[in-house]
């Protein structure tokens, strides 16, 4: 039945965008309202990929999912970081998948991050790659966000703001730690 229902809701979506241009999302708000409550119903986490777009759209979205049991990730949230960070500080069911971070920012990725993980707590953000297509270019990402990683939190240690078993906590919790729960993955 549950797999039924999906079907029908992927060929309303396939309909919503029939004749657009390349294809796109659907733009239709009662289409996407649907489809969004329907994710939500099913308890599992819902990837809400923001683009370029501000996070402060889906705030009132997160707010009317908490308590629904349905998690919330926010993808790809720079080059508002600071927002999308925030958004998952301040709701309980939001995370911050920090993919944007090895993406887009190169040789800026520790600066960005150490912006995020001021905001966020660290039990909300979530380590990806961000790279499409290529499996090499998952490898660059990964490499990129181990890197950046490593330089904010080694200043933290360096500074004596914290120990070297604190900053591996926490980039265990980022680097895995967070999907696992988030996902149940084990």
């Amino acid at each position: 039945r549950w797999l039924a229902r999906r079907e029908a809701e992927r060929r309303a979506a396939r309909r919503g965008t029939a004749g657009r241009e390349g294809g796109g999302a659907p733009v239709e708000p009662e289409l996407l309202d649907h489809l969004r409550w329907s994710a939500v119903a099913c308890g599992l986490p819902l990837q809400l990929r923001l683009g370029t777009a501000d996070p402060v759209r889906f705030a009132d979205f997160a707010a009317a999912t908490e308590g629904h049991g349905c998690d919330l990730v926010l993808l790809h949230g720079y080059p508002y970081h600071r927002q999308t960070a925030a958004l998952a500080g301040r709701h309980p069911h939001v995370f911050a998948d920090l993919g944007a971070v090895p993406a887009r920012t190169g040789a800026r990725a520790a600066a960005v991050l150490a912006e995020i993980m001021e905001l966020a707590p660290f039990g909300k953000l979530l380590f990806s790659s961000g790279a499409q297509a290529l499996p090499e270019l998952h490898l660059v990402g990964a490499r990129q966000f181990r890197e950046a990683l490593g330089r904010v939190l080694g200043a933290w240690v360096e500074d004596g703001a914290w120990t070297r078993q604190d900053a591996a906590r926490v980039a265990t919790m980022i680097g895995s730690g967070n999907a696992r729960r988030v996902y149940g993955l084990g």
